[in-house]
């Protein structure tokens, strides 16, 4: 009999979201977590036993990351099939309204809501908003084809509290899934300090190539889960934040 976890999440809808998300995922790779049963405020999923990661298993899970982001959305923004309810990241609310360019939707669906929610709760001064602002133009005003036109299947959520390993491999859980940038996934396991990082990023090319030079547009990946962060975990987060926009704009000048 297979053990389980039953998690009990505060907000309307988190439960069968976080469900949603995790079947649209696991469709493309059996190292997502499986979900047991889903009601309005109880999700069962599968129990993870860890163990010590290796970069054996680190690699593997670059390649079971890549397959679950190949196997695409039908746009930037798009919730996970079937779903249409409120999506989350952690306990925080965000938008998933389908969009046909990646710019649009990362800057106004995803960092500035966050970075102005943390404004107005005093997490980042006005002169650091003013910097995400500036950040975010940068961002929509790049040629589209530098951040690429198809939308990848990502996680939306993976640091590194959200990849486990078990002895029988790598396996994600907990995701705010979504049609996304394929690079946002890696750029937050980057920011909070995956295990065998380079391995991961190593099994990931196996399967899926990255353009050359893409590991300098990190820091625009990371502006929403840092101002997500600024929001939830108060002002040291902001000036991260601040400093991730300003490296955002030395990048696109």
């Amino acid at each position: 009999m297979t053990a389980t976890f039953i998690k009990r999440p505060d907000q309307d809808g988190a439960a069968e979201a976080e469900a949603a998300g995790l079947r649209w995922l696991r469709e493309a790779s059996d190292a997502v977590v499986e979900v047991h049963d889903v009601t309005p405020h109880a999700l069962s999923i599968t129990r993870v036993d860890t163990v010590h990661p290796t970069a054996a298993a680190a690699r593997q899970a670059g390649r079971e990351l890549a397959r679950i982001h190949d196997a695409g959305a039908p746009a930037f923004g798009s919730p996970p099939s079937g779903w249409d309810g409120p999506n989350f990241i952690g306990t925080q609310r965000q938008e998933c309204t389908p969009t046909a360019d990646w710019a649009t939707f990362y800057t106004e669906q995803r960092v500035l809501p966050f970075a102005r929610a943390a404004h107005l709760r005093g997490n980042l001064d006005a002169p650091g908003l003013q910097l995400v602002e500036r950040a975010s133009a940068s961002i929509g005003g790049t040629p589209a084809e530098v951040w690429g036109t198809t939308p990848a299947r990502i996680h939306g959520d993976l640091w590194t509290g959200n990849l486990l390993f078990s002895a029988g491999g790598p396996v994600f859980i907990d995701p705010a899934a979504h049609g996304g940038h394929r690079e946002t996934d890696l750029a937050m396991l980057a920011l909070f300090g995956a295990p065998h990082l380079e391995e991961i990023r190593a099994g990931y090319q196996e399967i899926a190539q990255l353009p050359e030079g893409w590991l300098e547009y990190t820091p625009v990946h990371q502006l929403h889960p840092l101002a997500v962060h600024a929001l939830t975990h108060g002002p040291s987060y902001g000036h991260a934040l601040v400093e991730t926009a300003r490296a955002t704009l030395d990048l696109l000048r």
